[in-house]
């Protein structure tokens, strides 16, 4: 059957393109990922300069995961490792935002990120968060890390409202729990230290008060 083996010859050439595009895809999300953690520690670091790179580098590959996926691919550039690559590049430039101390962080349009993707991001920026606040405290910056607390308790108070099916968040609301206790134990660490402060202060003003008795 003649039509049969065009169909087969058509099927073969179609499954080829797809694999290119897969194996092409898998390289890209990898190399995505690993930009982003690199900005991420750049970042925590203070290296402005190289985080903005690994960025711009990250931005490239997820423009051109865009491209050459999101029309002709479409079951692609859904998958697990595409949209987990986007979360991590998501993640990477909300961290950013947040540690330069930007009014606004980049949006999901100005990403190029559906929706879910992008809010898995915050969620994993919000909790990357308690690294920072942690290392405020324990360089004696109380008010830093209070201003870190209220970003992510803003996070997390608008990640609690999507309150919508994992079918369609993908999982949000597992990561939303997580953010929920990172921000209590985050909150919890920071009223301790500062309680431990403020009693510091007061036995030092108390011995300086027995002294000049």
């Amino acid at each position: 059957m003649k039509s049969l083996e065009e169909i087969a010859d058509r099927a073969r050439q179609d499954f080829e393109n797809t694999m290119k595009a897969r194996d092409q895809a898998l390289a890209q999300a990898r190399l995505l990922i690993r930009y982003s953690s690199q900005a991420i520690r750049a970042t925590h670091r203070n290296e402005r300069a190289p985080a903005r790179d690994k960025l711009v580098q990250a931005a490239r590959l997820a423009e051109e995961l865009n491209n050459n996926l999101r029309g002709d691919h479409p079951h692609i550039y859904y998958a697990g490792y595409t949209q987990d690559a986007l979360k991590e590049f998501a993640e990477a430039n909300i961290v950013y935002a947040l540690v330069d101390g930007e009014e606004n962080i980049p949006s999901p349009e100005l990403l190029q990120i559906p929706f879910n993707t992008y809010l898995k991001g915050l969620a994993e920026a919000a909790t990357e968060m308690r690294r920072r606040c942690l290392d405020k405290i324990r360089t004696g910056d109380e008010s830093d890390a209070e201003d870190l607390l209220d970003k992510m308790e803003e996070i997390f108070g608008v990640l609690v409202t999507m309150d919508y099916p994992d079918a369609i968040t993908g999982g949000l609301r597992r990561q939303t729990d997580i953010v929920r206790g990172v921000v209590e134990r985050t909150r919890g660490d920071l009223t301790i230290s500062l309680r431990q402060k403020h009693l510091e202060e007061s036995l030092g003003r108390l011995e300086a008060k027995i002294k000049n008795q």
